[in-house]
């Protein structure tokens, strides 16, 4: 039996090598393989994911993102000198650096916790926590304080607002407007002017994470402190990270948040959603370089089952011969359409992304608010070289691609093909 295990460049005549080694021949690299697992999951096991009674309150590592709904940039500044997103950083603003206070609050309530790693953006924060040792609360409960506390400050961040810019703070700032909107603050709301000295450094002092006593609580009446904004008007999101690699991926992601939304701002472009794409009388909603459509030659990747049958008995000539052609068309020119679904297609993509050649990837959900494409094809897309095509709007409930989304994808990436190169 023959198994794909590498690809390579073969120098003399610049090919891309698609190796089939014989099964017996990694038998022992395999079974070393299955022992790593193993002991992977043994050390695995004590994470107790969804075991009854401990499921959330076990060791474990979570990522917590805390959003501002409105996505207005309260929490900080981008900033991106000499227009490289490489250097991207975000300037805190004060309930920027309240929000974070908040969140270094929680190891101090809960020393099970650590926080292992974070990024402030302008609308949101990203963090990674881990669970050192079983807790008596589940982390949702913890996150569910946390977000308490980020409600105080975000009440304190509206009530100084309102105190500092003199006007009325509408229903979508918190309190209704009072009709007589030609007062002074203070005599409108009872709420104390600029004058009296209150400035932005007064808010972590009123965003006190002690509800007993909460000096914003204690300063105004129950009715106007409750209709204050708190801001973070939506649960914090937590996600476990259970499986091998995802901690280290997810770490890349947090810290590469500044230079994604840098590159995103520096070409927006190639990273807006477009809607209503027509190719060959069917339309698409599509993310990056639509210019991909304008191009003279195309042509899909479409490993078919058969000839994968076929390396698994001992042939893999037809698999081999079949992924190396689609390298050497794109070297040519051709530009690669598919949904690259199998693990042999994703191969070839993953060639085809390293040598910087443009590709045109279908996907089986469409675009959420505020998308971006994955690490994987991120930069490529900075780089105007991928176009991501959807004929089916966002369903956040999907979680996986049927055979039916499989077949109906590659019939589509032929039609788009067959339509461009014959317009």
């Amino acid at each position: 039996m023959f198994i794909l295990t590498s690809c390579s460049k073969d120098e003399a005549n610049g090919e891309i090598v698609f190796f089939c080694t014989q099964k017996d021949d990694v038998k022992a690299e395999n079974n070393e393989v299955i022992e790593k697992e193993r002991r992977d999951m043994t050390e695995h096991a004590k994470w107790q994911w969804q075991q009854e009674g401990t499921s959330w309150k076990g060791i474990g590592i979570y990522h917590v993102t805390l959003t501002v709904p409105t996505r207005e940039a309260l929490l900080g500044t981008l900033v991106i000198p000499n227009n490289d997103p490489a250097e991207a950083r975000v300037e805190q603003t004060e309930l920027g650096r309240a929000l974070l206070a908040c969140q270094r609050s929680v190891p101090i309530f809960h020393p099970e916790i650590q926080i292992l790693q974070y990024c402030l953006m302008p609308d949101h924060l990203h963090s990674i926590w881990y669970v050192r040792s079983p807790m008596k609360e589940s982390i949702r409960y913890v996150a569910q304080g946390f977000w308490r506390a980020a409600k105080k400050a975000g009440r304190a961040y509206s009530y100084i607002n309102a105190c500092l810019t003199g006007r009325p703070m509408n229903e979508r700032e918190g309190l209704p407007v009072n009709e007589r909107e030609g007062l002074p603050m203070n005599e409108r709301e009872g709420l104390p002017m600029n004058e009296r000295g209150l400035d932005w450094s007064a808010l972590s002092s009123l965003a006190s994470a002690d509800s007993r006593g909460n000096p914003l609580r204690e300063l105004l009446d129950g009715d106007t402190y409750s209709h204050l904004s708190p801001i973070f008007t939506e649960v914090p999101f937590i996600r476990p990270l259970s499986r091998k690699g995802q901690l280290q991926t997810m770490i890349r992601y947090v810290q590469m948040n500044p230079e994604r939304l840098a590159t995103k701002r520096l070409k927006p472009g190639y990273f807006r959603v477009q809607k209503d794409i027509e190719i060959g009388g069917r339309r698409y909603d599509g993310v990056g370089n639509v210019a991909l459509l304008t191009q003279a030659r195309y042509d899909v990747v479409h490993v078919r089952s058969a000839m994968v049958e076929e390396a698994k008995h001992g042939d893999a000539s037809r698999l081999r011969d079949y992924m190396n052609s689609r390298v050497l068309l794109a070297r040519s020119g051709v530009v690669m359409v598919s949904p690259f679904i199998s693990p042999q297609e994703k191969q070839v993509q993953q060639v085809l992304m390293c040598e910087g050649h443009p590709i045109i990837c279908l996907t089986d959900n469409g675009f959420r608010d505020y998308y971006k494409p994955a690490d994987s094809l991120f930069e490529a897309c900075a780089a105007g070289r991928l176009l991501i095509l959807s004929p089916w709007p966002y369903d956040a409930g999907k979680r996986h691609i049927s055979r039916a989304d499989c077949v109906a994808l590659n019939a589509m990436a032929e039609e788009i093909c067959k339509h461009l190169s014959t317009s």
